[in-house]
């Protein structure tokens, strides 16, 4: 998948949130979470923006576009 959430986590943590309360207040789906860690799947729309209305964002704020090359070359590397 072409984006990465590290931001995201770097925001929650910034704004007093975890991973754990997010899912205890229904906010986001535990498999959302995971392919959000994992960078793997899709996300859907209405996530982003529950996220995006919670810490006052904009989607640019909680996640970045990767291009497949540089994955690639990560990848190798790890």
């Amino acid at each position: 998948m072409p984006f990465k959430y590290e931001k995201l986590f770097t925001l929650l943590k910034e704004k007093g949130y975890t991973t754990y309360t997010l899912r205890k207040e229904n906010l986001i789906s535990q498999s959302a979470l995971q392919k959000m860690k994992k960078c793997e799947g899709s996300i859907d729309t209405r996530t982003l923006e529950r996220l995006c209305k919670l810490l006052d964002c904009q989607p640019g704020d909680i996640m970045e576009y990767v291009k497949e090359d540089e994955q690639n070359n990560n990848k190798k590397v790890e």
